[in-house]
C-alpha cells in the first residue's frame, strides 16, 4: 500500500472538523486499487471504503445514512437490532 502520488510526493490529506468531531481523509494505493481512507481524530480509528461502497453512499438519502448515528456501535447486546419498519427508541 502507498500513500504517495505517481510522482513519490505524498497524497494530500484532508481534515474536515465540526463541533462534534474530526476526520482526515486521504486516498491510498492498494494493491487492489485505490481507496478513501477515513480516520477518526477522535477516536482514533479508521477505514477503508473502495470506490463502490463509496458510491453507495450516494444511493441512500441523508436521513437513511443519519439513522446510523442514531446506534454508531451498534445495538446494545440486551435489545435486538432495528428494523427497517421498526423506527428505533
Amino acid at each position: 500500500m502507498s500513500a504517495h502520488t505517481h510522482d513519490g510526493r505524498p497524497d494530500p490529506e484532508l481534515t474536515v472538523t465540526n463541533e462534534f468531531t474530526s476526520v482526515k481523509v486521504r486516498k491510498v494505493r492498494t494493491r487492489n486499487g485505490e481507496v478513501l481512507e477515513i480516520e477518526s481524530l477522535r477516536l482514533e480509528r479508521s477505514v477503508r471504503l473502495d470506490a463502490l461502497i463509496l458510491e453507495s453512499l450516494t444511493w441512500r438519502s441523508e436521513e437513511d445514512l443519519s439513522r446510523g448515528l442514531e446506534t454508531p456501535f451498534g445495538h446494545a447486546p440486551d435489545q435486538p437490532p432495528p428494523s427497517p419498519d421498526r423506527p428505533s427508541a
